[in-house]
């Protein structure tokens, strides 16, 4: 493998688990809201939350680069104020990948919550935890095989994503320059497409032991909760 291809995976790689590791949080609380919470507004937070998997991922990028651009609501006080740049850095094909596996990692953190059984939340409260307690000492760790396996979808999500990323992130070498954006980029030179295959082939490895791995925790925890005692 060239020097080339293995820039890009190893730049894919921190890409896609850095973006990941940022949603977590974000999809972890708003999971929880979409499994124990009825209010207004339900049905256009799930739309919201669906969009990017349905939106052509160029439409994501270009929606991402007019909101982080240097006249952009956020990156224009950004650049203005810190002097910090997003667009066209390793930082905006986190964001860029992050936003695209969003909706795949809130869905299985989701499901996993849901199976959660409520009572034993309700006692937890009963026996004087707060909210916040019962949260991280019983929703949280009954539900961790969901999330690790919404990790594992998000990362597996991120190698692949190209649309967004050279949208907001470009094509650069050694810095915005993912395994998609490589792929793409040998296939435009003579010669090429057989230069590509070994990345190829390193892609379809990774994604393959990335959905195996969050098929399996997926599994586990079933098997888990159809095993525990019911009453």
């Amino acid at each position: 493998m060239t020097a080339e291809a293995v820039s890009a995976i190893g730049l894919s790689l921190s890409v896609a688990a850095a973006a990941a590791t940022a949603g977590l949080p974000v999809a972890v609380a708003v999971a929880w809201l979409l499994a124990r919470r009825r209010f207004r507004g339900r049905l256009l937070l799930e739309a919201v939350v669906s969009c990017p998997l349905v939106l052509p991922p160029v439409v994501t990028g270009y929606l991402l680069l007019l909101l982080l651009g240097p006249q952009g609501p956020v990156g224009g006080v950004l650049e203005r104020v810190f002097g910090v740049r997003i667009v066209f850095t390793w930082w905006a094909a986190v964001l860029a990948a992050a936003v695209v596996a969003f909706p795949l990692m809130v869905r299985a953190i989701r499901l996993s919550i849901e199976a959660v059984d409520p009572r034993l939340e309700q006692a937890a409260r009963t026996l004087g935890a707060g909210p916040w307690r019962t949260f991280l000492r019983v929703t949280l760790p009954l539900s961790r095989p969901g999330l690790l396996a919404g990790w594992l979808l998000a990362f597996a999500r991120g190698l692949g994503e190209f649309g967004a990323t050279i949208m907001v992130a470009g094509n650069i070498p050694d810095r915005t320059r993912t395994i998609p954006l490589a792929i793409w980029s040998m296939a435009e030179r003579p010669g090429g497409m057989a230069e590509a295959r070994g990345l190829v082939i390193a892609s379809i490895l990774i994604a393959i032991a990335a959905m195996a791995a969050g098929q399996w925790l997926a599994t586990t925890g079933s098997s888990r909760d159809e095993a525990a005692p019911k009453g």
